[in-house]
């Protein structure tokens, strides 16, 4: 009968464990690594935001420099302008630092003009290329100017006053002989005769498509006429056939050059050849 063998297993003891306390314990050399690697991405990524933003600050600087020098306004048209000049008109549009840039002046005028200027309804503003602009100017219709408290004033054909200035205007005429006690603005004048306006009006039109400008229109008591230029004086009576009598004043005013008295146009006819001028 055979015998069974008893196999007894040993388990061999590793002498290389130790028991490590808690405050004895320290992390793995691997973590220190990666914290080192981390540390090192921030910075890199400070490098790129810091290389960024100085190649965009270049751009931007390269723009402008562009700007300044593709945009300089070097050819400046003015149109309209009576009561002021060329250079005056420039310098109200233009006036200031970048006045002189076209892509300022479009961005400052878009959609907009120039108002809140003696004289001036409003200007406009096109540019028309990077070196070109063109400025319009659209001035207040005015008929005549009366003199009061040591002032001009300026109204319209209706009698309203739209600027008082102590500078006369070219080609505004001197209006005398009305009478009124106050002047406000942006009123009528406070004649006895608001007809008298139209009248006004009709002869300074009158007088400027004949090339002619008288220097003062005075009315009297009974609202005659008597244009003044110079020396000479033209009377022309009531406003019947005024429109004719300015027509045929075209012909005989430069024969009045320097000459001082008053020439007789009061009574009209087609046939009428020639007027009396009575020397002073």
């Amino acid at each position: 009968m055979a015998t069974k063998k008893t196999v007894k297993k040993t388990t061999k003891k590793n002498t290389n464990l130790r028991l490590v306390k808690n405050s004895d314990f320290k992390p793995p050399k691997r973590k220190a690594r990666k914290e080192e690697k981390l540390r090192f991405g921030k910075g890199k990524r400070t490098v790129i935001l810091s290389a960024t933003l100085a190649a965009l600050l270049a751009a931007l600087i390269g723009g402008w420099v562009y700007i300044i020098r593709n945009y300089k306004v070097t050819t400046v048209y003015v149109e309209g302008n009576v009561h002021y000049t060329n250079e005056e008109i420039m310098e109200m549009v233009m006036g200031g630092r970048f006045g002189d840039n076209s892509l300022f002046l479009a961005l400052k005028y878009r959609d907009k003009g120039v108002d809140d200027i003696p004289f001036i309804q409003t200007m406009d503003v096109t540019v028309e290329a990077n070196d070109t602009i063109r400025i319009i100017v659209y001035e207040k219709a005015l008929a005549g100017y009366v003199a009061y408290l040591g002032q001009y004033v300026y109204f319209d054909k209706d009698g309203i006053v739209v600027e008082a200035s102590m500078e006369k205007t070219a080609g505004v005429p001197q209006v005398t002989g009305l009478k009124f006690d106050h002047v406000v603005l942006h009123e009528p004048l406070p004649v006895e005769n608001p007809e008298v306006f139209n009248e006004v009006l009709n002869i300074s039109q009158q007088l400027e498509k004949y090339s002619m400008s008288a220097d003062r229109i005075y009315f009297d008591a009974e609202y005659k006429v008597t244009l003044l230029f110079g020396e000479a004086r033209v009377a022309l009576g009531d406003s019947e056939f005024i429109d004719e009598k300015i027509m045929k004043l075209q012909y005989i005013l430069p024969g009045l050059a320097d000459k001082k008295g008053i020439l007789d146009m009061r009574e009209y006819s087609e046939d009428t050849k020639s007027y009396s001028f009575e020397q002073d």
